[in-house]
This record gives C-alpha cells, structure tokens and sequence, in this order.
C-alpha cells in the first residue's frame, strides 16, 4: 500500500440508488486506507455530491450507481463541476454493478472501480497524479 497519499473522499449512492451496502463497504476500506470518508448516504442528488465536496474540500467524489435509470445523472454531477470550474480540483470515481469502464468514458469520468480494493487503488493513483 502507498504511505503518503492523504485525501478526503465524499461518498453516496447516486439519486435513485436506495441500498447502500456496497457504498458502506467501500467507504469502509477506504478509511482502513487511511482516507477521511465523509458518507452521505443513498438517493443522493448531483448537486448534493458537489455541494458537500466543496464544502468538505474533499479531493474525490466517489459515486455508487447500482441502478441503470441513475447513470444519466452522472452527466449532472460531472456538468456542476464543470459550470463550478471544480473539474479539475475534484476528481470522480464510479463504481457499482450497473456502471462500467464504458460509462466512465462515456461521462468523462476520472475512473471507474470494480470493487472496494480497486477503488483504493485508483484513489491513490488520482490524488499521486495531483
């Protein structure tokens, strides 16, 4: 594991994502990685990941999408970076078994994780590039 790499992550379940389990087990590792997690829950809404980013100088908004009909509102929270000029300091990472590499490229997502450990992994090599 890299030593050294600090950063504070918000995490949540996408708007219409109602079940957590897969978030709380990922926000989890994540802090046994030695990261500051602030979770905020499930049915979280783009503006809601963004405000609270900003408000927590998190460097990452990690986002659980478990529910085909939440991906579009992946567009939201990546467009209120944007308009916020906040693209560059906030990176995002997706995970969640309705979201893949695909979706990531297709967002112009930073990265996509497969489960709680790759998550880990590309959180550090985001905030390492930083």
């Amino acid at each position: 594991m890299m030593m050294g790499v600090e950063g504070k992550i918000v995490i949540g379940s996408l708007k219409g994502n109602v079940y957590g389990v897969g978030k709380d087990l990922v926000a989890a590792v994540l802090e046994s990685a030695g990261f500051k997690v602030v979770d905020l829950g499930v049915d979280v809404s783009p503006e809601a990941f963004v405000d609270s980013a900003v408000e927590e100088k998190a460097d990452v908004i990690a986002i659980s999408i478990s529910t085909d009909e939440s991906i579009p509102l992946l567009k939201g929270v990546m467009e209120i970076l944007r308009k916020r000029n906040l693209r560059n300091a906030i990176k995002v990472v997706v995970g969640g078994k309705a979201v893949s590499e695909k979706t990531r490229k297709e967002y112009g997502v930073d990265a996509y994780a497969r489960d709680a450990r790759d998550c880990v992994k590309k959180i550090q090599a985001l905030l390492a590039r930083a």
